[in-house]
């Protein structure tokens, strides 16, 4: 036994010494390449005086050029820096990926030995220098400063290469309540918002509008230019995991508020103000076939209804009119409805045809994030989203996806291929060039070219009363009342309560909180909508809510268990639908809820306002409704426990 544990401990010792110098080889290699990268780089650019006017001299000429004079026309000045571009530079425009910061505003550069994962991508240098990149997300939230700080950094890096051509930044919404990896970021420092189907159930266009103005500045205080929304997509099937992003299933109502939506963030033009939009996903991502998210395979959009355009109206209604400046396409295979059965990106009927061709759409088409290689050792992580292309070389998915007409790359950084195919001859420059021109015009309108750095003042608008208060009014108007047995609601302050599901701040919040059922006059229980773990078939998708919309057995039964033993009000957090009839059943009062904070969701409860909001989406009675409903139509289940547009109110 002691030869055992002898040989146990010189085995656990040699991994934890072999892992030690795994990252100090890396440190050092990183810091090494690093250092190498920075040597590559020009000086910063001098700034000119012309006319009593500064002017940044970015590649360093001495002179003013034509696309450094902020007096000249977007046209001109596109032109003129397009033909001063040598073909890596106008490839490495055509990616935008997510990269790393330090959480002190420092260049994220180098693995540390006791933080292995500081760089989960490739380095900021190794981006910008080498590959000419200058668009990426983020997927940190440190403290705002630090975000100012980055941004300087990395802008700074970008000032130094030899036409100094700013960085885009980009990131996915930032302003709900929870935390939802994949699809939004939680950021503790922005002011806190209703769900996107909570502004469905409100349906304000006013109000969605000032959600799009308040976010917008506090992006620009830290310096993103470009929001990775709005969804488009429509929530007509229920199981689909991403409709927490969407505006529910009506295409009328998404179609005001996507329009809303953009106009807050743009304006009516894009200027020095704004930050630009990419609506998502065109023509549609809905009708996931079986609900089955096309981030992997098989990837297909199923059209049982023939309603192929319905989800083509928030579109249509919405972000063409709003001027969106950019679009991204889904993952999946929009099944018998285009010449060739393969993925959105890579569809030319629906990149050419549909979208420039019919709706005359000429701004920046970005694939989705991931679209060409594996994501993740061995692809465990994410198989590439080649759908119908599975069997073509990157190199081809890549040719096929610009022949498509799309402009730029999501989630990928290899320029490299770009380049080869020109210099192959399988890609003529002229059609490189006109995807430039694009993504150059929308770097001249926001003003990137001409100051793309942030003062660390504009983060005091953070934290702004009025922005945080417009924020919980959206949650206090998103909450649907779906029963009231006998008006038990709202209740009154001297009722005992017993809470569950609700933070141990909230609950001892309120006078008639108890921590006994026995003595409790009433439960108040708080569930998320159910999801089925098992779904995952991949590491990545683990953090995705999908399958089944019903509770497990066992948790139903516990969850019955506590609402018959005392009056129950259940509040169901209604990320997607749910399928809950017996809950439903056995319960005084059911509450829907799009993410509202604990305390807003309990001042309701005790009356300190109405619930005025509609179910953006209906509630099937059961799951065999929902597998006999059609993925492209919107509420069609057969019989649902709350149809589409319910909502009680107190009497």
């Amino acid at each position: 036994m002691k030869r055992l544990f002898k040989f146990l401990a010189y085995l656990i010792g040699s991994i934890f010494l072999l892992i030690v110098g795994v990252f100090l080889w890396l440190y050092i290699s990183s810091s090494i390449t690093s250092k190498q990268n920075m040597g590559m780089l020009g000086a910063e650019a001098p700034i000119l005086q012309v006319d009593n006017i500064s002017f940044r001299d970015l590649n360093k000429n001495g002179k003013l050029d034509v696309y450094e004079d902020s007096r000249q026309s977007v046209e001109a000045r596109v032109n003129d820096l397009l033909n001063q571009m040598n073909l890596e530079e106008k490839a490495g425009l055509m990616f935008i990926t997510m990269t790393a910061m330090g959480n002190d505003g420092a260049l994220s550069e180098t693995k540390s030995i006791f933080n292995p994962f500081s760089i989960p991508f490739l380095a900021n240098s190794e981006m910008v220098v080498k590959k000419k990149m200058n668009h990426f997300n983020t997927l940190q939230s440190p403290e705002p400063k630090a975000m100012v700080i980055w941004n300087n950094n990395i802008q700074k890096l970008a000032e130094r290469t030899r036409l100094g051509i700013p960085v885009t930044l980009a990131t996915d919404p930032r302003h709900g309540v929870p935390n939802a990896p994949g699809a939004s970021i939680y950021t503790p420092y922005f002011s806190k918002w209703c769900s996107y189907p909570g502004f469905a159930a409100i349906g304000d266009t006013v109000l969605m509008r000032e959600f799009g103005d308040i976010a917008r500045q506090e992006y620009l205080a830290v310096g993103y230019r470009l929001t990775l929304s709005p969804m488009a997509d429509l929530a007509t099937e229920p199981r689909w995991w991403r409709i927490n992003g969407t505006f529910g299933e009506d295409a009328e109502m998404s179609a005001k508020l996507t329009k809303a939506y953009i106009l807050g963030f743009q304006g009516d033009s894009i200027s020095s103000q704004s930050v630009e939009c990419m609506v998502k996903h065109f023509s549609g991502g809905g009708p996931q076939e079986d609900g089955i998210d096309s981030h992997f395979p098989p990837g297909r959009q199923a059209y049982p209804g023939n309603n192929f355009e319905y989800h083509l109206i928030p579109f249509e209604k919405g972000a063409f009119p709003a001027k969106t400046a950019q679009v991204m396409p889904y993952y999946g295979i929009p099944m018998g409805q285009t010449t060739e059965d393969v993925g959105f990106s890579y569809n030319k009927d629906i990149i050419t045809g549909l979208l420039r061709d019919k709706y005359h759409f000429d701004g920046i088409v970005c694939t989705d994030w991931g679209l060409v290689t594996d994501q993740g050792m061995l692809g465990i992580g994410k198989p590439a989203s080649a759908h119908g292309v599975e069997n073509l070389s990157e190199i081809e998915r890549v040719k096929k996806i610009i022949d498509a007409g799309c402009d730029m790359f999501g989630g990928e950084a290899i320029p490299e291929l770009v380049v080869e195919l020109v210099k192959a001859g399988q890609l003529s420059e002229e059609r490189i060039n006109t995807s430039v021109r694009r993504i150059l015009r929308e770097k001249f309108k926001l003003g990137l070219f001409d100051n793309p750095y942030v003062n660390e003042e504009a983060t005091s608008i953070l934290g702004n009363e009025k922005f945080l208060e417009k924020g919980r009014e959206s949650q206090r108007r998103s909450l649907v009342l779906l029963k009231n047995e006998q008006n038990i609601l709202p209740l009154a302050s001297s009722v005992k309560v017993y809470l569950q599901g609700f933070s141990e701040e909230d609950s001892k919040k309120y006078a008639g909180s108890i921590t006994s059922i026995a003595d409790a006059d009433v439960i108040i229980l708080k569930v998320n909508a159910p999801y089925d773990p098992e779904a995952a078939r991949y590491v990545v998708e683990k953090i995705f809510h999908q399958g089944s919309l019903e509770f497990p057995l066992k948790e139903k039964e516990e969850m019955l268990k506590l609402i018959q033993s005392k009056p129950t009000i259940t509040v169901i957090n209604l990320e997607r639908p749910a399928v809950f009839p017996e809950i439903n059943a056995a319960s005084k009062a059911v509450i829907g809820d799009f993410s509202s904070q604990d305390d807003i969701i309990l001042d309701l409860i005790f009356g300190q306002f109405k619930p005025e909001a509609k179910l953006p989406f209906e509630l099937p009675s059961s799951m065999e409704a929902v597998l006999n409903q059609k993925e492209d139509v919107p509420h069609d289940s057969k019989d649902p426990l709350y149809p589409f547009g319910f909502g009680l109110s107190y009497e």
